[in-house]
This record gives C-alpha cells, sequence and structure tokens, in this order.
C-alpha cells in the first residue's frame, strides 16, 4: 500500500507566550514492513533550534527550541508511505520459542526494558498477570494461541472508546472500568504479554481503514517480540494481527514518548490554549489482494512434501513501487 498523510496541529494563547523545548513524533518509521519515501515537517514560529535525534527504540525523532513570543504555534507533517504485508509469523516463528513461558535468559539482554512491570516499582500489575494466566490457560502453551485468546478475552471484557485526554490508564483500572482507548488496550496487552515473558512495547501511529471515515485520528497498538519472526504488531481494539493499514510512527517501551507532540510554555497567569488538530490520509495505491493458492497435483505431490510447502510459503517484499 502507498500513502499520503497530512497532520496538523494548530494552538492559539488567549495571551502571548514563550514556547520551551518541543519534541515530535510524526515522522514515519522508515523501517521494518515500511519505507518512507517523502517527509516534511513545517513548524510556526521557526524554531531557533530544530535538530533529529535517534531514539532508544530507533525511530527518529525531532527537537525543537524557541526564543520568540507568539500566539499561534502551527505545525503540519506531510509524509507518504509505502507498506507491506510482513511474512507469515507461523512460517518465521522459532520452535524452542513457541511456547511459554519464555524463559527470560533465553531472551536478547537489549529486550529487558520491554519485560519490565508499569508499576512504579517496576512490577506487574495484578490484574495483567491474571488476566495473562487466564489466557495462559487455554492455550497449551503455545505463543500465537495465548496472543490469540489474550485479545479475545481483552475485547470481551472491555469496550473500545475514543479519549483523546490523558496517558494510557494502568491494566488494573482499564479492567476495573470495563472500558478504554486504543492506548489503554494497548496497554493492557502489553503489560499481560511480558507477564509471560513476552516482550511487548508501545506503538503510536495511524490505522487506515476502510471504509474511509469521517475523520482519522491517532491510533495505539502493541509489538511483540515473538524469536524469529521479530517484532510483531497486534491490535485489541481491531483485528489482532495488524497489517499494512497500519503505520506505525514511534515505539518505546513506555507509552508516554510515544506522544505526537510534547513540551512547554510560559506565560501570564492565567493564559489559556485552544488546540485544533487534523488528519488527513489519502490511499494513492491500495493493499494487494492477496493471491489464491493453486490446488496442487495430490497424486504427484507427497503429503508431507506438501505441509513443509505450505509452511514455507511467506510472501515476499516488493522491491520497487507496487
Amino acid at each position: 500500500m502507498r500513502a499520503r498523510l497530512t497532520h496538523s496541529f494548530s494552538y492559539r494563547y488567549s495571551d502571548p507566550v514563550l514556547l520551551g523545548p518541543h519534541r515530535f513524533c510524526l515522522r514515519p518509521r522508515p523501517h521494518g514492513f515500511q519505507r518512507l519515501l517523502d517527509y516534511r515537517l513545517t513548524i510556526s514560529p521557526d524554531p531557533s533550534q530544530l535538530f533529529d535525534l535517534l531514539a532508544a527504540g530507533g525511530d527518529t525523532i525531532t527537537r525543537a527550541r524557541f526564543l520568540k513570543e507568539t500566539r499561534i504555534f502551527r505545525v503540519e507533517a506531510c509524509s507518504e508511505v509505502e507498506t507491506w504485508q510482513p511474512p507469515l509469523i507461523e512460517a518465521c516463528l522459532d520452535g524452542d520459542m513457541a511456547r511459554l513461558p519464555v524463559p527470560i535468559g533465553r531472551l536478547n539482554p537489549d529486550l529487558l526494558s520491554c519485560l519490565q512491570g508499569w508499576l512504579p516499582n517496576g512490577q506487574h500489575d495484578p490484574a495483567a498477570v491474571d488476566l495473562a494466566q487466564e489466557a495462559l490457560m487455554g492455550s497449551d502453551q503455545r505463543s500465537l494461541t495465548f496472543l490469540q485468546q489474550l485479545i479475545e478475552i481483552i475485547q470481551d471484557r472491555v469496550k473500545y472508546t475514543q479519549r483523546h485526554v490523558g496517558p494510557a490508564w494502568p491494566a488494573g483500572r482499564t479492567l476495573k472500568e470495563r472500558v478504554g482507548s486504543c492506548r489503554d488496550l494497548a496497554m493492557l496487552m502489553i503489560e499481560s504479554c511480558r507477564c509471560v515473558g513476552l516482550p511487548a512495547r508501545f506503538v503510536s501511529g495511524y490505522h487506515l481503514v476502510e471504509p474511509k471515515p469521517k475523520r482519522y485520528d491517532l491510533h495505539a497498538w502493541a509489538e511483540v517480540y515473538l524469536q524469529g519472526a521479530g517484532w510483531r504488531g497486534f491490535d485489541p481494539s481491531g483485528k489482532g494481527a495488524v497489517d499494512e493499514r497500519y503505520i506505525p510512527l514511534a515505539t518505546s517501551s513506555q507509552s508516554d514518548l510515544t506522544a505526537a507532540i510534547t513540551g512547554t510554555f510560559s506565560g501570564p497567569p492565567g493564559v489559556k490554549s485552544i488546540l485544533k488538530w487534523d488528519i488527513q490520509a489519502e490511499v494513492l495505491v491500495p493493499p494487494r489482494e492477496p493471491e489464491p493458492d493453486p490446488k496442487p497435483d495430490q497424486e504427484s505431490v507427497p503429503e508431507a512434501e506438501a505441509e513443509a510447502n505450505e509452511l514455507h510459503r511467506v510472501p515476499q517484499s516488493p522491491s520497487g513501487v507496487p
């Protein structure tokens, strides 16, 4: 799929303010199963200093500093991306890592930050532990079955709703409220995965759903590290495993580090701010329809060989324009 996106923000202040340092996570991730074709970030007023940095998770983050006062602060990110469907997880997963719980000592130490709990003391939320154990009971200790059952339980227990203000809720609060935004459900899934040794991280980006909605919004989901298959996306507020219609912007072991814009301002007492935002998305080349599998001649292909061929059938990433 190829898509063009325009994400704009407009802040208006009741009095002149001095903008503090700002951090922007608006550049689509140019690796994995996504290629960044074009990207432009426009900021008004002009920053006194603007630079990119490579975040701990490998994403490109932009930092800005300002010197002049202003009443209006505008940001617009325009990008064009190409995405494709990742290979089948079943064909990539290492056999010795397909069962749960995952032995922590056999994982790459770089994944440790994506195994820690979300509570201030680094422990796991007891509500997430209980949820993980429930999903684990009927999974026969198989990682993919666990993930499928976990998503089904979350969708059964928690009603999805939009919530634009505030950080992601802890797992316990989401389960107690029985309602949550996409970032709340993502955090619940992440915490539950970490309880059984599956490294998981938070993702912020866009989901170009079909049919096209009246208004697009930022979306959040989870990425789980599966040995042999790498980081793979799962959306507990959607249909489960993500496809090429998902466009990641930023990933982190902590949800607050993926916010589209973070920063401060200072002004006279009682100054008020009004925020307006808009996301425009256009699918230039739609996702490719999966090709039907040819019917093999069962008399000429032994059963064992036919099963092996099916197991190793992996879609190839496009090398150019679809």
